[in-house]
């Protein structure tokens, strides 16, 4: 499955394209943001890195779930669903195909990006070492969670919901503070944000580019909901799927 789906990719130049298109666009305009914010503001020239950091890791977390999603739709897109759940692969087999494909095009989409911010900006954020790491992980967990669930909704609702791919996590992006501190947020809100892993991993980037210091609370926070995260993914994928099955809808996917 993942020869497969690398096949598809590699030979396909409008998708290798559009793995670095958006990633590349995004960081040059808040990178040069940035260095508009560092020209007239002692506080952020104290702080380099802070939106260009913010960018490139929400961008990993858009891109595992964007990745993980994608992928499946190439299926649904081919009308190639059927084929594949009446041959002997197992659900998990393919969730884990899903995963190893959405890190492929996840580093595909990011590495070059971050290579670019270090000379066009002088921010280099394999600089921030082993929480990087830490912040990787929370990330990933946190897009496969959502994929997961995305695609079960569409094993249930078929190409209806096709546009959840792309825009849920765009809904979250407010609430994560990806730019800004929890604080920043209506009273109202903090609670909800708190309860995103991606908050935390945001938050402790901040933390170190800002008081230079990793926050373990923070990100064994997120590491704890993101575990909960995706048991929940899965039994949510599971019972959309068996729900699927019941309705008769796998063999009626397509565009």
């Amino acid at each position: 499955m993942v020869l497969r789906y690398w096949y598809l990719l590699s030979n396909s130049w409008p998708r290798a394209i559009e793995l670095v298109y958006w990633p590349t666009v995004q960081m040059l305009t808040w990178g040069f943001v940035q260095l508009y914010v560092a020209q007239n503001s002692s506080f952020f020239a104290n702080a380099a890195g802070l939106f260009v950091g913010g960018l490139l890791l929400w961008d990993v977390l858009l891109r595992s779930q964007q990745g993980f999603a994608f992928a499946f739709l190439e299926e649904l897109w081919s009308r190639n669903l059927g084929n594949l759940l009446m041959s002997p692969l197992r659900p998990s087999e393919f969730i884990v195909a899903l995963m190893a494909i959405s890190m492929i095009r996840l580093a595909i989409g990011v590495i070059p990006v971050t290579l670019l911010a270090i000379p066009m900006f002088g921010y280099n954020i394999w600089g921030l070492g082993l929480p990087l790491i830490a912040f990787f992980v929370n990330l990933v967990m946190t897009g496969w969670a959502i994929g997961l669930v995305i695609i079960g909704i569409l094993l249930r609702q078929g190409m209806g919901a096709e546009a959840l791919a792309w825009s849920l996590m765009f809904l979250m992006m407010p609430i994560t503070c990806v730019y800004y501190p929890v604080a920043t947020l209506p009273a109202i809100l903090q609670p909800l944000a708190w309860a995103l892993p991606p908050t935390h991993v945001f938050e402790g980037m901040r933390a170190i580019v800002i008081d230079h210091s990793f926050r373990l609370d923070l990100m064994a926070g997120a590491f704890a909901m993101n575990v909960l995260w995706m048991i929940g993914a899965v039994v949510a994928f599971y019972k959309l799927l068996a729900g699927a099955r019941r309705a008769g809808s796998l063999l009626q996917q397509g565009e």
